[in-house]
């Protein structure tokens, strides 16, 4: 577990790109046993977006970051630091990082490297963006979110298949403006939860060679570890500060279940609209989701210059994190 407190650098623009393919529930009931009513129900998800046959995890990460680029007003020249948080990736080497490298022509002394935390990794890379910043050894960093869910999916399986979706998010990260800036973060893992969650097969053990390749999945498990382990981080950030949660104006979660913030909400008593979700258009975009949904919150004028914003998510592992930040 890592707990870290306020240090100068702010999250200075935001970018997102997800595919024009936009798969409904009633799509998805002519592949499987499903139906728009029985997806909404347990999970609020109205529509996807998925890849197309040119759409890669590279393609993505690279059109959300020249967005958050633009954003924040910063020149690809000045990027020093270059972490792509993704467990979709395109190859199994070279890291994602360094193929969006070359996409955004950023320089050689650019540190590149992939992050994989699951559904989690966005927060995780935030964070060691936020460590590797304050050691004084960088200045500027391109924290990505990105995923080609589509990819890892039996669609035969309609517990998984319909839960998922593609895109990307990005966030720049620099000297914070007066009054701004990352307050504190904080991350953790489960033990002896990894079986809850996972893909078997694809990689190196040779354990299970056969291994099917998709992801796997005991919902009502994950559920149960989510809402606990988010509650408890969002309360681990705020309380040591003296502060509460309707201190806060803005939580912006990992959106894999609208049953999940809706849960998360209620235990922290707080409204649902202090949450910010588009879980019903896109889906779980695992490590894409959290600096996607950053980025639309922004482009609807839900974050104010000086708003306390909290960033919460779990995944694969079991993993969780969240981000307290000051806009």
């Amino acid at each position: 577990m890592s707990l870290s407190s306020a240090s100068a650098f702010a999250i200075l623009g935001t970018g997102s790109l997800a595919p024009d393919r936009v798969v409904t529930n009633d799509d998805l009931a002519k592949l499987v046993n499903t139906s728009d009513e029985w997806i909404q129900t347990r999970t609020g998800i109205r529509e996807r977006r998925l890849a197309g046959p040119g759409d890669t995890t590279t393609g993505l990460a690279a059109g959300a970051a020249r967005a958050a680029l633009a954003d924040a007003g910063i020149d690809p020249a000045a990027i020093d630091l270059l972490i792509v948080a993704t467990c979709t990736p395109d190859l199994p080497m070279p890291a994602t990082a360094s193929l969006v490298q070359t996409a955004l022509g950023l320089p050689s002394t650019t540190a590149c490297f992939d992050l994989n935390a699951a559904c989690t990794g966005f927060v995780y890379a935030l964070d060691t963006a936020w460590a590797l910043l304050a050691s004084g050894r960088y200045r500027h960093a391109l924290v990505i979110g990105a995923e080609k869910m589509s990819s890892a999916l039996d669609w035969t399986d309609r517990t998984t298949c319909v839960l998922f979706g593609d895109g990307a998010g990005a966030v720049v990260l620099g000297p914070a403006p007066a009054g701004s800036g990352i307050v504190a973060t904080k991350l953790g893992a489960i033990p002896g939860t990894s079986e809850l969650l996972l893909i078997p097969g694809g990689g190196s053990s040779p354990l299970a060679p056969d291994a099917p390749r998709h992801i796997k999945m005991k919902g009502k498990e994950v559920f149960k570890f989510a809402v606990r382990a988010m509650d408890e981080v969002c309360r681990d950030l705020l309380t040591p500060r003296g502060l509460a949660p309707t201190d806060v104006a803005l939580v912006v979660p990992h959106q894999a279940n609208l049953r999940i913030i809706h849960a998360i909400a209620e235990y922290l008593e707080l409204p649902h609209d202090r949450f910010f979700a588009n879980v019903d258009r896109y889906g779980n975009t695992s490590a894409a989701s959290i600096p996607l949904a950053l980025d639309e919150a922004g482009k609807a004028g839900r974050l104010r210059r000086g708003d306390l914003v909290l960033l919460v998510a779990f995944g694969a592992g079991l993993t969780y994190g969240g981000a307290l930040v000051r806009w």
